[in-house]
């Protein structure tokens, strides 16, 4: 399962600097609230995927940030890892203290500084074999980890450290299709129930 399919709600950034937004299961006005935000919707790999040109960060944050109010209260299965809303995606940035590097088929993290390796450490990140980045301590399934980038993130922006999220994601037609929606079974069916709740 790709990471853009785990949580109802997917917020992240191309490579090419593009806000897009994702739903995973149906949710009542998402798409007034979201158009109405400057979103713009299209059709990408069978389902449909909202957008949010290149442009300053100060826009994005504030048209991202009035998606997300409207959204979460709907649910609070939000993950947002978009990099366009934290800096303008057609400047320079400087090199971030945390670099995580998630895609569908790899993942590691990297860290410049000691604070940002104890910030690491402490969500249960241990240095790869090599000592040039970092993998999680113990195996995890794709929510678990997606889960575990959420909060690091969350924790060493409150702390004033910068992070960057690399999708690998080139442009918005590589957003992956949605996942295969299980078949419905009765109460009885193994592993129903409701997916962990992550939000930033």
């Amino acid at each position: 399962m790709s990471f853009v399919n785990v949580p109802d709600v997917f917020i992240g950034s191309t490579d090419d600097g593009h806000t897009f937004v994702v739903l995973n299961r149906p949710i009542r006005g998402a798409n007034r609230m979201l158009t109405g935000a400057g979103f713009t919707a299209r059709r990408i790999n069978d389902r449909t995927v909202y957008l949010l040109p290149t442009t300053t960060a100060e826009e994005v944050n504030e048209r991202a940030g009035i998606a997300m109010y409207g959204l979460l209260a709907h649910t609070p299965d939000v993950v947002d890892l978009s990099w366009t809303t934290q800096g303008n995606p057609q400047d320079a940035q400087p090199e971030p203290s945390i670099s995580f590097t998630l895609t569908s088929t790899s993942f590691s993290v990297t860290a410049t500084t000691e604070v940002a390796r104890l910030l690491l450490a402490h969500h249960g990140f241990a240095r790869s074999a090599d000592d040039t980045s970092y993998q999680p301590a113990m195996p995890l399934g794709m929510p678990h980890l997606l889960g575990a980038v959420v909060r690091t993130q969350a924790h060493a922006r409150s702390y004033g450290i910068t992070v960057h999220v690399e999708l690998g994601i080139p442009t918005p037609d590589a957003i992956p299709a949605p996942s295969p929606r299980p078949s419905a079974a009765g109460p009885g069916r193994p592993g129903a129930g409701p997916a962990p709740r992550r939000f930033r």
